[in-house]
């Protein structure tokens, strides 16, 4: 077996460009917090060690990606309603251009959420960003519209928090949404029917398939790829299911019962394991292996437990650890294996942010704005605690030996004022 996971880090590790690593979409260049980049900074304040602050008008949640020289983040201006996308500049923070991508309707949210939480993705060529109301749009790298699909009117009692992936020529977007009818509760508390997972192509815009869940629950879980015996599958959660599903055309492969709505926490991928979790009802991890076909509940699910669940940020895999962190700050390490416990360590505050991994190291970035970088070992050993003073909900980035960090109102970069 082969993950999209190894053989990204295999590249990566073996020959990185003299520029840095791009971490072209959500969670970077595996999918899953990974970086390949060497001399990221451990220690900084928000007058220390950086290299650039730059203002973002509006708001959003989404968090930044680099591509080259350049950054790119998403915005919501005039209460939500205007969906814009903005470039700056990797070295010097200046922004390039800010384009208005469209005009949006500010329907139902929860106060955590925002009008811009999809994070974009880019191949180099274009950037994909996906719209609180469910539209899509891609974007040459000067600004200019390619195209927008706009045929998918997505709703959620907790608004959009799902971000695109990409996949040869596809953009794929999970939505698991609820009903906007009388009866809200419908997809949110009762299972509906009505989830989709769209597959667009990347250089129209025009869907290609769209493949059905079956019953499940409202979530916002972004999906990844796995290469299994020559076949691209695509792993993805839900309220009630973790899938698998043929990325050539859609079908749905196999399912595995996970209890639970709401679910936010992107799937982890390791060693022949789908790392997920459930939501409000339910909470629990489960590790589920990947393969088999129908329903795989009492098959293949290699372990859960109930403990400490993260309900927003996504786990993070090191073989042979899963690392996690709860919305109020407690961390574990468990072996990804059994899911036996390492250590627990409660860090304090409130987190959104996913973690991530560079060097050994990873950062647990808090809504207070304080990092706590860490050990990634069998042992919890703190090595810095770096704070912005801003309000901080988007994971970071990494490229060129440095960190991007999104707050309520700035985008940081934190290291080196020039590029390695």
């Amino acid at each position: 077996m082969r993950t999209v996971l190894a053989a990204a880090m295999a590249v990566a590790l073996a020959s990185l460009p003299a520029a840095g690593e791009d971490w072209p979409g959500w969670r970077g260049p595996t999918g899953q917090g990974l970086s390949a980049e060497t001399g990221v900074p451990t220690e900084w304040s928000a007058t220390r060690n950086v290299a650039w602050k730059t203002p973002i008008p509006g708001e959003g949640w989404s968090s930044p990606i680099v591509f080259g020289d350049r950054v790119f983040a998403t915005a919501a201006t005039e209460g939500g309603q205007s969906f814009h996308l903005l470039c700056l500049g990797r070295d010097d923070g200046k922004v390039l251009w800010d384009r208005e991508v469209l005009r949006q309707p500010t329907e139902n949210k929860v106060a955590q959420n925002s009008y811009a939480s999809a994070t974009p993705v880019t191949d180099g060529q274009r950037v994909y960003v996906l719209a609180a109301d469910g539209s899509l749009a891609a974007l040459a790298m000067d600004g200019r519209t390619v195209w927008t699909n706009r045929d998918f009117k997505y709703y959620s009692q907790h608004g959009l928090g799902v971000s695109p992936i990409l996949y040869g020529d596809l953009v794929i977007v999970p939505f698991d949404g609820s009903s906007r009818g009388p009866d809200k509760t419908v997809g949110w508390q009762k299972p509906w029917e009505e989830s989709v997972i769209l597959a667009c192509d990347k250089a129209t815009g025009e869907v290609r398939w769209r493949a059905k869940r079956g019953p499940s629950r409202i979530a916002h879980v972004t999906p990844r790829v796995l290469l299994l015996e020559g076949r691209a599958i695509l792993v993805s959660g839900a309220g009630d299911v973790i899938q698998g599903f043929d990325l050539a055309t859609g079908e749905r492969l196999w399912s595995a019962t996970s209890p639970g709505e709401g679910v936010v926490p992107s799937i982890v991928l390791g060693d022949g394991l789908a790392f997920a979790t459930s939501g409000f009802g339910s909470p629990t991890i489960r590790a589920v292996r990947t393969g088999g076909t129908g329903d795989v509940t009492k098959t293949h699910i290699a372990w859960e437990q109930s403990k400490d669940v993260p309900m927003i940020p996504s786990m993070l895999y090191v073989k042979p650890w899963l690392f996690t962190i709860t919305e109020g700050g407690v961390a574990r390490c468990l072996k990804a294996e059994t899911g036996e416990q390492v250590w627990r360590q409660r860090l304090g505050g409130n987190y959104s942010a996913s973690p991530i991994w560079a060097e050994g190291r990873i950062y647990f970035l808090g809504e207070n704005g304080e990092t706590t970088v860490v050990e990634a070992g069998p042992e919890f050993k703190a090595l810095a605690r770096n704070t912005i003073g801003e309000k901080c909900c988007a994971s970071p980035a990494v490229s060129a030996g440095r960190l991007f960090l999104r707050s309520e109102k700035h985008l940081w970069c934190i290291g080196p004022g020039a590029a390695k």
